[in-house]
């Protein structure tokens, strides 16, 4: 059997240094007071650097916070490998859905700011959706070829993989008197692989 090799590695190319370590205190800002306690004043005092080094990088705080969800779902990524089978895949997905509930950063964010979570992933399409989206059909297309997944548009069956998902964890909260942290994954692992299948 072929052995899966990674999809990205935790990369650093896309930031220096010095942006890394604003980013580190993007992310600490976010998670201890939300999106709206990250402004590039209170951003240059934490991170130690001037604002016009923050500016340097990013035109406002909104930018710095797309950064900063970038680099958090790029790190969530790091070490998947692509799927070959529908049963990885899934598999996959639901660990990445894992990952994902388990972040501080997303956690404080679903706990506290839902509509802000939103907003950034779900009401206007950016990078992080298509970090995730490159992975998800890369797989789709492997698992096509080994036929485990259904014929069609590898990026339009990524793309309502990605909805099902997204909609999944925005939900949880609100669906866990229903359902249990066990019955919510194994219901989740139907839906996607219903999604899946030929």
């Amino acid at each position: 059997m072929e052995k899966r090799q990674p999809v990205l590695e935790r990369s650093t190319a896309r930031w220096d240094e010095t942006q890394l370590q604003i980013l580190d205190a993007a992310e600490l800002l976010i998670t201890q007071r939300g999106v709206g306690g990250l402004t590039i004043a209170e951003l240059a005092r934490t991170s130690g650097f001037s604002r016009p080094t923050v500016y340097r990088s990013w035109q406002g705080a909104d930018d710095v916070v797309r950064a900063a969800l970038l680099r958090r779902v790029l790190d969530l990524l790091s070490g998947f490998t692509p799927a070959t089978t529908r049963e990885e895949l899934v598999a996959d997905v639901l660990e990445f859905a894992r990952r994902f509930r388990a972040d501080a950063m997303y956690t404080a964010l679903l706990e506290r700011e839902p509509e802000v979570f939103t907003r950034y992933t779900l009401q206007r399409f950016g990078s992080s959706q298509l970090a995730i989206l490159d992975w998800l059909a890369e797989s789709i297309t492997r698992a096509q070829e080994q036929g485990s997944v259904r014929s069609g548009d590898p990026a339009e069956i990524a793309t309502m993989l990605l909805l099902i998902t997204q909609s999944a964890i925005l939900s949880h909260g609100t669906v866990s008197v229903l359902l249990d942290a066990a019955a919510w994954r194994r219901e989740l692992r139907f839906a996607l692989d219903g999604h899946l299948r030929p």
